[in-house]
């Protein structure tokens, strides 16, 4: 399906200059709303967020101020003049959303991986023009996020965008959610006009990481980032590690790197060229090396040989890792692109014994 999209445009901002929105993780108290709504206003912020409810893994953490934080930020509207977002998860934060004149809305990461919850928001939200922003499912599962933006499209919202706040993992490294960047990317190449922000916050949960994740996503061409910024973030009630300070959040933003992107393309045309030589290349030799691997497939048949042979394989594996890290390039990304040539070596030699 092909999304109706409009541009996420708001009288005021740049629509050339990346979208920001910051602001803390949870509305925790009035005074913790408006000192860090007008922090962030004289830093510059223009879209101030704050979490009213908030989906907790386990009962009895913090799950929200409720209803009684939107009046808070109404008050940040008057007193700032800051446009306001925040998340919603079920038909009545839509409606006590909108009642509120809230001008952003978000879909977080656990409702867009629940068809049934997305389908909820996309009827309650029938005939309202309003900016909604979907979070990536806590999965790595680019058709269900795609799915999200297409109910809530189907019901009329055009000016859609997407967030990538990384996925959830059972082994956890670095990151709090690992980016897998390779999904934002390929979201990006099936929806072209679709504005991706990134959520530097939840992928890193860690605040020393948001910059370096903030310079990778204007690398790789985000149009924004939404960010968890609290006027005292160690005492913050949700999420205290990965939220930074109003004046260290317009530290990082003062450091971006903005890459040009209408910068005309044909100085590039020669390395291109280049790029397609190699390309060429690199199929001519895995192609005589499948040939190669059927001839072995022809001599494990005729001597009865089993085709898997486990230490060889891991010989493989070891080696051209080892080669590729000389080489300048990752060891496991090597690994990755062998286990990919043997299984394909090993189905060609299936089909060789199979006949």
């Amino acid at each position: 399906m092909e999304l109706n999209l409009k541009p996420i445009t708001l009288p005021g901002i740049d629509p050339n200059a990346p979208l920001v929105i910051a602001g803390p993780c949870s509305a925790e108290t009035e005074e913790q709303v408006m000192n860090t709504a007008h922090e962030l206003a004289a830093k510059g912020t223009r879209i101030f967020r704050a979490g009213i409810w908030k989906p907790r893994t386990k009962p009895g953490g913090f799950e929200g101020i409720g209803v009684e934080g939107l009046r808070w930020i109404q008050r940040v509207k008057e007193e700032t003049g800051m446009y306001t977002a925040t998340e919603v998860a079920t038909a009545k934060h839509v409606e006590a959303a909108l009642e509120a004149g809230i001008d952003l809305l978000w879909v977080g990461a656990r409702t867009s991986a629940n068809p049934f919850a997305v389908q909820e928001l996309a009827d309650s939200l029938k005939g309202v023009d309003i900016p909604v922003l979907v979070k990536n499912p806590v999965n790595p599962d680019l058709e269900l996020w795609i799915g999200a933006m297409e109910r809530l499209n189907q019901a009329g919202i055009c000016r859609l965008g997407a967030i990538h706040r990384g996925f959830s993992s059972y082994d956890k490294k670095i990151y709090r959610n690992l980016p897998q960047w390779h999904i934002p990317i390929e979201l990006r190449r099936r929806i072209p006009a679709l504005p991706i922000l990134c959520d530097p916050s939840h992928i890193g949960g860690k605040r020393e990481l948001i910059a370096p994740l903030c310079q990778q996503a204007m690398d790789l061409g985000f149009d924004g980032l939404i960010i968890e910024s609290h006027c005292n973030p160690d005492q913050a009630w949700s999420d205290a590690s990965q939220q930074v300070t109003p004046a260290v959040l317009d530290y990082i933003l003062n450091l971006l790197v903005i890459r040009k992107e209408k910068q005309t393309t044909e100085n590039l045309h020669e390395l291109r060229s280049q790029i397609d030589e190699c390309d060429n290349s690199l199929i001519e030799v895995l192609s005589k090396r499948m040939r190669v691997a059927r001839e072995i497939g022809t001599y494990k048949k005729e001597h009865n040989m089993p085709i898997l042979q486990t230490g060889r394989y891991n010989e493989i594996l070891d080696k051209r890792g080892a080669q590729g890290a000389l080489c300048g390039m990752d060891a496991a990304f090597i690994k990755k692109v062998f286990e990919a040539i043997h299984e394909e070596s090993v189905r060609q030699q299936m089909e060789i014994i199979n006949k």
